[in-house]
């Protein structure tokens, strides 16, 4: 198992600078990960880095709170495609889920899929702030939306994945559809349990760290 094509290096900080946004494309370049996460803002500048390589460039909409309207969503995701993005990691409207408003969260995660052509789509629930009915809920809308992965966190609220989310949300979309690990992954014992969960791919910004053997106390 090549475990570098699993991650999804991340750099989604505020205060990320071009200095750490190079580095992070010098290590994605040396440990040739799956893709290189940033924000919307960094797309364009990511894509001509990666040039030459089968490295993606993957970015967030609606994020961190997903509280962000449809259409936003929807056009954030275009904007994105345009300036270069291959995937495209979506945070769902937690508080309509919460509120038993599961025909707005599945029309907006489907805003987004529609807006994203043939790009793929990554559907973050943010399993901490949710119970697990609620997860099972919201990884079947995402699934009835025609998203490609469900995805466990942001990395920005009150926890990252844990193994028992992996497990759950992968018996609750089956074997076909993605599933993402994101904050939590602190180590390669870590990165693999996931794996083993049934991840298919691990978003961290210790990629380099876990690849390496070390142990790491990042959020994300």
């Amino acid at each position: 198992m090549k475990l570098n094509k699993y991650i999804d290096h991340t750099l989604l900080k505020q205060d990320a600078t071009e200095k750490q946004i190079n580095c992070l494309l010098s290590e994605a370049r040396e440990y040739d990960f799956a893709s290189v996460c940033v924000n919307p803002t960094w797309v364009e500048y990511v894509k001509k880095g990666l040039e030459g390589t089968d490295i993606r460039v993957c970015t967030v909409v609606g994020f961190p709170l997903g509280a962000t309207t449809s259409a936003v969503k929807a056009f954030e995701t275009q904007e994105a495609i345009k300036h270069g993005a291959d995937e495209i990691d979506m945070v769902i409207n937690v508080g309509a889920l919460e509120s038993g408003k599961l025909a707005l969260v599945e029309s907006d995660i489907r805003a987004v899929v529609e807006a994203s052509g043939d790009k793929l789509v990554k559907v973050i629930i943010e399993a901490c702030l949710l119970t697990d009915q609620e997860k099972v809920v919201a990884c079947q809308l995402a699934q009835k939306a025609g998203a490609d992965f469900v995805k466990t966190s942001t990395g920005f609220s009150t926890g990252g994945a844990t193994v028992a989310d992996v497990r759950l949300m992968r018996e609750t979309v089956g074997p076909d559809m993605g599933v993402k690990a994101a904050g939590g992954a602190r180590s390669y014992v870590d990165a693999l349990a996931f794996v083993e969960a049934g991840a298919t791919r691990i978003g961290t910004s210790a990629g380099v760290a876990i690849l390496k053997g070390e142990l790491t106390d990042g959020d994300y």
